[in-house]
């Protein structure tokens, strides 16, 4: 069930790459996380690099690590580290290690990771670790030989992380362009709403642009509680219609037999409308996909992760769209266009291929690629090559929008004073006619973010 076709893949992607969904922000407010406030900021940063998995919050996270947990988090983080291939210290001779799991053998640990690569370590750990700010005390010291809990040991190793990656001035580079005038300055950042750990830690010249800036512009704050609801309503029929009475006897009969196979009963879909189904069951084509699930694809998202920043910073977040103007588009696709969506999304499920499948994969790894190394016509000669016939969605999709959007950049340009970080579907800037063209036609100049 988790095999989707190619086409029906491009078709999903583009609009994922278009639409941030609210679903996944919904289902991350379902359980309670077991940490420290102060130390939200960097966990937020941490959990993308994919070192640990983020059910650890829900588990134990503040009792102190077990042995298996400890060495899964060390290794992760000593290959994350090691993909910088950074050149060997000829000099480096590890430090002794107890394996006891307290906070100063961690600190002996990590040092024997990073130290190999620095020719200028200093041989004492924990003096050289405190100037890296990867060990952090507290008013009661930094209790070295205290059992370290989960939370402290992803902490060390998330700083670790971000601080050599910033150091070798590496990461992920976005595609990115700047557009200003003469006191207005914005940054633009196409994104992509899924993601992996390959595009964390992001570019340290990226990052610093977004701490910069005094707010943020998005397509729609997923992350607002009355988007969701606005959700909840907008997917259902209210009037006594049900997705038999709008859908064709041929599609309908696929939906019973996918709801089956889910062993949701086929009930519980009667008042929702076609356009929600298709996009909650193309969810599953991520699931498990580059060895992530849905959700957790869904909160490594290039505008996921720049939202939640955002509100860990306390910036201001501008919508150009919004969550509600983004549903009211999909539930004015017409009848057919529903149906026909619905149907090759069905048909996919039902009838997988492991060729396709492995065909979309790479072309979903293609975009990644292409945005980790900050190469946007490579992005965009795939994007646009996966591009299918003309259909009501992708006039949707593109186009006006595009038209929209660029007229609101322009008016904070004339109108507003400052410095802005603007993150938007990675497609608004690639497709004929983009975002960047409709800015030029007004006579902005619009350069690549590096230069």
């Amino acid at each position: 069930m988790r095999k989707i076709k190619k086409h029906v893949l491009a078709t999903a992607l583009g609009t994922t790459l278009i639409f941030t969904s609210v679903v996944p922000a919904i289902q991350a407010e379902q359980a309670v996380q077991d940490i420290s406030p102060w130390a939200v900021e960097t966990l937020h940063e941490g959990e993308k690099y994919g070192v640990f998995p983020m059910e650890w919050y829900y588990d134990g996270f503040q009792s102190t690590i077990t042995e298996e947990r400890l060495n899964s988090l060390l290794n992760l983080t000593e290959q994350k580290i090691a993909e910088l291939n950074l050149p060997k210290n000829g000099k480096f001779k590890p430090v002794s290690v107890k394996g006891n799991n307290t906070r100063g053998d961690i600190v002996n640990r990590l040092y024997n990771i990073i130290a190999q690569y620095d020719a200028n370590a200093s041989k004492d750990p924990v003096a050289y670790l405190q100037a890296r700010q990867v060990l952090q005390g507290s008013e009661k010291g930094l209790l070295l030989d205290q059992k370290a809990t989960t939370q402290q040991a992803v902490l060390f190793a998330s700083r670790l992380i971000k601080d050599t990656y910033a150091q070798a001035e590496q990461g992920a580079k976005g595609v990115a362009w700047v557009v200003e005038d003469e006191d207005t300055k914005i940054y633009l950042l196409g994104s992509i709403h899924i993601g992996i750990p390959d595009l964390y830690p992001m570019h340290p010249q990226l990052t610093t642009a977004f701490n910069e800036s005094q707010g943020l512009f998005v397509e729609a704050n997923v992350l607002d509680p009355k988007g969701a609801e606005y959700y909840l309503e907008k997917a259902m029929f209210t009037d006594g219609t049900t997705i038999q009475d709008v859908l064709s006897e041929e599609t309908y009969q696929k939906l019973e037999k996918v709801a089956k196979e889910l062993e949701v009963p086929i009930e519980e879909l009667h008042s929702q409308k076609p356009w929600s189904i298709s996009n909650e069951l193309s969810l599953l084509l991520t699931d498990d996909t580059f060895g992530l699930s849905t959700q957790e694809m869904s909160m490594h998202g290039i505008d996921m992760h720049f939202l939640l920043s955002a509100m860990l910073q306390q910036k201001p977040i501008y919508e150009l769209e919004g969550v509600n103007a983004q549903f009211d588009m999909f539930d004015s696709i017409s009848a057919e266009a529903q149906d026909q969506s619905l149907e090759e999304v069905l048909d996919s499920l039902l009838n997988p291929s492991d060729e396709k499948i492995d065909e979309s994969n790479a072309l979903l790894k293609e975009w990644f690629t292409s945005w980790e190394i900050g190469d946007a016509e490579r992005f965009a000669k795939s994007f646009n090559a996966m591009e299918g016939e003309p259909s009501e969605m992708n006039t949707m999709l593109f186009g006006k929008r595009d038209e929209e959007m660029a007229k609101k950049i322009a008016t904070v340009l004339e109108e507003d004073e400052g410095t802005y970080f603007l993150v938007v579907g990675a497609g608004h800037f690639l497709v004929d006619k983009n975002i960047r063209y409709h800015l030029e036609e007004k006579g902005y100049k619009v350069v690549p973010f590096y230069q």
